[in-house]
């Protein structure tokens, strides 16, 4: 039962106050529940300013005339001070603060989880039509039924957990890879897993079947891609190409398309679709001015 403050508080309501996403997933771990106290109201709180004025008066007024080189060693000599303040009895009341402790406080303790709890700080991320999400310029993963919906980053030093509703639906080792990809195999579409088995070795040979210039423009659609993988489509698109228009004319279409510089799918298909490479050379030959009555032969600087 803390105060409000803002490191904790999110808001501090009178009825319904809310801690902030990093405080409540730390009492999720450890398994307890955190109500601060009403603003003004320091009766709601347990009696923690006097405990602090007992063991000032018990504790730290004995010691005040030694002198300690560490922190240990003040641990050491507050220890048996501790042990006397707690199995003082009370006043007003039976028993001491050790004899209530183990009858009260104990019996309702858990016990500590295996792991100790490791600080997070949380943010809230849309999934892209890839379904991926980006969290610091790095993209993860998260399945593909959820493009378009909002969910909660959880990240740590080493992990990187997406939420959706509060059920965890992906979990990956957090990459500090800026314009990376950290991509599942399971959360990918049928159709986008059939894409993995494809290599850029398997679709630059397929492009030599057809021809040289051909295989030149699929290497190149990869090249223009950070990834390979990212140009997959677009060269399973342009080979395609083969089964309509036939590996000639594809074969001639790549080879004007790497004269102009443009090899890209839509540029192959387009001179595909207009029978430029029915009507364009095969071969780019050296240009030749033509003869015209105004141009100036060698013999005019005879």
């Amino acid at each position: 039962m803390p105060d409000n403050p803002k490191a904790m508080i999110t808001d501090a309501n009178r009825y319904e106050p809310r801690s902030n996403d990093t405080v409540l997933d730390f009492a999720r771990h450890y398994g307890t529940s955190i109500l601060p106290a009403r603003p003004r109201h320091p009766q709601d709180k347990a009696k923690a300013e006097s405990a602090v004025q007992i063991v000032e008066r018990w504790i730290m007024a004995r010691l005040r005339h030694q002198q300690f080189d560490s922190v240990h060693e003040v641990n050491q000599a507050m220890a048996p001070l501790l042990t006397r303040l707690n199995e003082k009895l009370f006043q007003k009341l039976p028993g001491s603060r050790a004899s209530t402790f183990a009858e009260i406080d104990a019996p309702a303790l858990l016990p500590l989880p295996l792991q100790r709890y490791e600080m997070a700080h949380f943010k809230t991320v849309k999934v892209h039509i890839d379904y991926h999400v980006e969290v610091e310029r790095h993209r993860y993963s998260v399945p593909h039924s959820l493009v378009g919906q909002v969910l909660e980053a959880r990240i740590t030093t080493a992990v990187v957990e997406l939420m959706h509703r509060g059920q965890r639906v992906a979990s990956h080792a957090r990459n500090s890879r800026q314009g990376g990809f950290t991509t599942t195999t399971t959360h990918m579409p049928a159709a986008h897993r059939a894409h993995m088995e494809w290599t850029p070795t398997r679709l630059i040979h397929w492009g030599k079947s057809i021809g040289p210039a051909t295989a030149e423009a699929v290497t190149r659609l990869m090249a223009e891609n950070k990834h390979p993988e990212h140009g997959y489509r677009a060269c399973l698109g342009l080979l395609s190409l083969a089964k309509r228009y036939g590996k000639v004319r594809l074969e001639a279409a790549c080879m004007l398309a790497l004269q102009i510089g443009a090899c890209q799918y839509r540029h192959v298909r387009d001179i595909l679709t207009n029978n430029r490479d029915q009507s364009a050379p095969t071969t780019a030959g050296d240009w030749v001015s033509p003869d015209h009555v105004h141009v100036r032969g060698p013999g005019y600087y005879q």
